[in-house]
């Protein structure tokens, strides 16, 4: 785990320099010209050394229906999702080793994997993604999936007063089911994190929210939801409550430094402060927010008002990608038609540091990660400049963020372990992952779903659409 870094491109306040970084015992030792060698030496010229970003959300089991839902908006694409047959252990174990390389190879060594989880195999299916993410070598923060209400509940009821089936299992079991979980698997030392994470305002009541603040407390554990990601999502928010679905969190506690919100889109000026003052982080999914439609978050309003922004890829259904550096492409350049001053549009550099320390402050371990600092763990990526996507020599943040950089990672290295080397992931064979991917699948065009059938008209109702 005692490794020197020769000669790499660093980012200094805004300009670079060729330096040396001697790693430690998983540690950042030093950071200067010319170090004595300790360990193996790493090849840094014409390379550039960045901290390692996070998927700061994402819903690793979808890898299966990647590219086979037809466009839809969030509520009827959910609910041609559950029409799909429960997952199995191995499928949940085979995607989350996919999810964990293509973040590796796109520049990510942390992982936000809000699971779903496989119904009576709750235990057993964070256990599955734990083996998954610990086999790999990517730091991971696993949020279990909840929620306590039935999938139509999260859709407005408009005019009418439908009848809502109960959940399968109750609130108290769900919490329970988590507290288990904490105890289980929760390892922080070992890279393996465990959150509370209802899923969001649409499907959970008010007591599943409290006993996650509970847990929360209890164990010292991060939270993440989705927040109003969809028009309906505000509408539903106002039915249930009488307020914004971000008043309604402030009131019960939910939202605090140790807060990550996924989605963000449908916010008010009011809700954007009540971000800033609970120092709750943003999670940027732009991708999935195009492809359900959902709508563009406005992200530099946040920025101005302080709020902490992260990045995501979101599910691999819903983008359909786990390739961090397009989201992070997308999320910056995307809002260069929201904002009429081009004074306030993100940069690369900034784009980089939100994806990095940004997500390392939503996840309460700045002081541990998310940039090249003597004292922080050694989670760290060395792109090839080499590269022809990276080339002719200009800036390499700039390439690397506004070009389409490809196969352009050449090393990785979570809490000092080499996870990616010569541009190779060096901890599973992922030839035999592809095969086994290929083996278990199979080839198939959009199908009609039963649930989008039946929820449609209700949806298309309440919406405005017909």
């Amino acid at each position: 785990m005692n490794f020197t870094i020769k000669n790499s491109l660093i980012s200094v306040t805004g300009s670079y320099i060729t330096t040396d970084v001697q790693i430690i015992d998983g540690k950042i030792a030093a950071i200067a010209p010319n170090l004595e060698i300790i360990g193996t030496v790493i090849n840094g010229e014409n390379k550039l050394l960045l901290p390692g970003f996070f998927n700061a959300h994402t819903h690793s089991s979808e890898m299966w229906q990647r590219g086979v839902i037809p466009p839809l908006p969030l509520e009827l694409w959910l609910a041609h999702l559950y029409d799909f047959t429960p997952l199995d252990t191995e499928q949940v174990y085979l995607s989350a080793l996919g999810t964990a390389v293509e973040t590796l190879l796109s520049g990510g060594t942390s992982v936000v994997d809000h699971l779903v989880l496989i119904p009576g195999q709750e235990l057993e299916t964070i256990a599955t993604v734990v083996r998954a993410y610990q086999r790999v070598g990517i730091r991971a923060f696993i949020a279990p999936l909840i929620q306590d209400e039935s999938l139509s509940a999260g859709i407005p009821n408009g005019e009418s007063q439908p009848d809502h089936e109960l959940y399968f299992r109750s609130t108290g079991e769900t919490l329970a089911i988590i507290e288990a979980a904490v105890k289980q698997f929760h390892q922080p030392e070992k890279g393996i994190n465990i959150l509370v994470a209802p899923t969001g305002i649409q499907l959970c009541s008010d007591d599943l929210f409290r006993g996650c603040i509970e847990l929360s407390n209890k164990y010292n554990l991060c939270r993440h939801a989705h927040l109003l990601e969809t028009k309906a999502q505000e509408k539903l928010a106002e039915e249930k409550y009488g307020c914004t679905a971000v008043k309604h969190l402030q009131k019960l506690g939910f939202l605090n430094s140790c807060t990550t919100l996924a989605h963000c889109v449908w916010l008010n000026e009011s809700d954007i402060n009540i971000l800033a003052q609970t120092k709750s982080t943003v999670v940027h999914n732009p991708l999935s927010n195009l492809r359900l439609g959902s709508g563009i978050a406005p992200i530099i309003k946040y920025i101005q008002a302080g709020v902490n922004v992260t990045f995501g890829c979101d599910g691999a259904s819903s983008n359909d990608s786990q390739d961090l550096l397009e989201a992070i492409k997308i999320g910056s350049i995307l809002h260069n038609i929201t904002e009429p001053d081009y004074q306030h549009w993100i940069t690369p550099l900034q784009a980089v540091e939100m994806a990095s320390l940004g997500g390392a402050k939503g996840l309460n371990v700045e002081n541990l990660l998310g940039s090249i600092t003597v004292g922080k763990q050694a989670d760290l990526v060395l792109y090839d400049l080499n590269n022809l996507s990276l080339l002719p020599c200009t800036d390499p943040i700039g390439l690397l963020v506004l070009g389409r950089p490809v196969n352009v990672v050449h090393s990785a290295w979570v809490n000092g372990k080499q996870i990616i080397n010569n541009g190779k992931i060096t901890t599973i064979n992922v030839d035999e992952l592809q095969q086994e991917l290929l083996n278990r699948s199979h080839w198939e065009t959009p199908s009609q779903s039963t649930n989008v059938v039946k929820l449609a008209p209700h949806y298309r109702q309440v919406m405005g659409l017909d």
